[in-house]
């Protein structure tokens, strides 16, 4: 007996086609891993599963009864649910009120809060979510509003969860005690749909593997077992990853140097040196100190002792001064941080040359700063190839290269990256890391901070390991791998 099945589901927009006969096949008690870069149909099988769109053909089965959803509330009805990443809340209702939209149980013509508090103290209490039900949702966290979203799902006791990048926003802690509850409702007979592009957290978690890709499926419920890291990568583009090729810095480059840098309670007379050319990663532990050294390049903290020296110099007094002075910094937190998601590409890209270019008295029309966006949207290969597109429309890892191009558009000395391609899938990740080494070719400082550990090993020449505010290790060449670093964040000894 199967929870739930998809079979030859087919869906267009416009043309486009989004899904081409795809089919998905859950088992009870199975947590079953959904797969495939941004574009491949994952998004959209997901909205047919839970009603949200009707597909143009196919079927869907649940317990072996035919069933067509008319909405997510029917599909919810049902028992199948979705937690997305894209956080469905209402920051202005209590906690309490987020947990039952649209299916408050009542007593008479009033809500019956007392049932709907003794039914979601067990779950938030199973989720280690000590807040106050009553608390406005938006004094909250986002790793503590993600998992309001994942207990408003489990509420309901789904025959079929769906989980999409649920561990996007938590930390260590959170992610183990979710996965903790995953194994739990494996035990309940739930079916439970997880889709991550952290390959380590599926071959850690899932049962089955099923591979979606340009709206096809190409793995079809494989266990987990019988596959790879290097299989699924294959499936999901069609191709292997490429080799890392690590050089030592181009001769004569510009150098970013970092002496005796102190800030309190965080770092500790540290010494680093960048050069044009090179790739260079700093890892650590939360707290070790690896994202404040980029902050204080960045000029948006200062030590208390010690000097930053940028390329040509320059000291940044502040975050504006270090961007005049060829300092750029992307963020991984695009949607808060990065973009502007509600105005179109070319706005985006646009908004930081001018300051950039302001300690040279440069002065850009709008005609120019449209053609220079559009130049390098296509040097950063943005799809849709739309300048005029509102960001915010755009899939994450078409976001993060807006992002990166916006920067790229002040022609920095500097390129500072700070979990660049959180939340991004493996192809355009791929195409993110090909694109800093054209920039580190180019003579430029590239430095690149990143809780992921592939990311390090793949994209940099140099891996610098901070513990406790200081740095412990500098690895390079064949000691740049998963282990060696993870073992150096835990221990501070190489």
């Amino acid at each position: 007996m199967h929870a739930f099945t998809a079979h030859g589901i087919t869906k267009t927009y416009g043309g486009v086609t989004a899904l081409a006969g795809a089919d998905l096949t859950l088992r009870p008690g199975s947590v079953h891993a959904l797969l495939g870069e941004n574009g491949a149909g994952k998004s959209t099988l997901i909205k047919v599963i839970t009603g949200a769109v009707a597909p143009d053909a196919g079927t869907l089965r649940l317990a072996d009864a035919d069933v067509a959803f008319a909405s997510t509330a029917e599909a919810a009805a049902n028992g199948v649910a979705v937690v997305s990443q894209e956080l469905n809340l209402f920051p202005d209702l209590d906690v309490l009120a987020n947990l039952y939209p649209m299916r408050e149980p009542t007593r008479g013509p009033l809500l019956d809060r007392a049932e709907m508090l003794a039914k979601a103290l067990p779950v938030l209490d199973q989720l280690g979510l000590d807040i106050d039900p009553k608390a406005k949702l938006g004094s909250l966290s986002l790793a503590q509003r993600q998992l309001v979203e994942i207990a408003k799902a489990l509420i309901v006791q789904p025959r079929v969860l769906i989980l999409d990048e649920p561990t996007s926003a938590l930390d260590k802690d959170s992610s183990s005690r979710l996965l903790d509850i995953l194994r739990v409702l494996r035990d309940r007979q739930v079916a439970v749909v997880f889709v991550s592009h952290i390959l380590e957290e599926v071959m850690n978690l899932c049962d089955e593997i099923t591979v979606l890709r340009e709206g096809r499926t190409v793995i079809d419920a494989r266990p987990r077992a019988e596959l790879t890291i290097g299989d699924i990568v294959h499936a999901m583009l069609g191709k292997d990853l490429p080799v890392p090729v690590r050089t030592t810095g181009t001769p004569g480059a510009a150098k970013l140097e970092l002496r005796g840098v102190t800030v309190k309670d965080r770092l500790a007379d540290v010494d680093l040196a960048c050069s044009g050319g090179e790739i260079v990663g700093l890892a650590g532990l939360a707290g070790s100190g690896h994202t404040t050294a980029l902050e204080v390049i960045a000029g948006i903290r200062r030590p208390v002792r010690g000097s930053v020296t940028l390329p040509g110099g320059r000291r940044p007094r502040d975050f504006r001064s270090a961007i005049a002075a060829g300092v750029a910094l992307v963020s991984g937190d695009r949607r808060r941080v990065g973009l502007m998601l509600d105005k179109p590409v070319w706005e985006n890209i646009a908004q930081v040359r001018p300051v950039a270019l302001a300690a040279a008295g440069g002065l850009l029309r709008t005609g120019a700063l449209r053609e220079s966006a559009r130049a390098l949207a296509e040097r950063v290969r943005v799809q849709p190839p739309n300048v005029d597109v509102r960001a915010g429309l755009l899939s994450g890892g078409n976001q993060q290269k807006v992002v990166l191009a916006k920067w790229l558009a002040a022609d920095p000395s500097v390129l500072l990256l700070d979990d660049p391609t959180r939340g991004v899938d493996l192809g355009a990740r791929a195409e993110i890391h090909t694109l800093l080494r054209s920039v580190a070719d180019a003579g430029k400082v590239v430095v690149l901070c990143s809780t992921d550990l592939d990311e390090l090993v793949a994209a940099c020449d140099r891996v610098v390991v901070f513990h406790k505010g200081k740095v412990c290790a500098e690895l390079t060449g064949d000691r740049i791998d998963q282990h060696t670093i993870l073992s150096t964040m835990n221990t501070g000894v190489a």
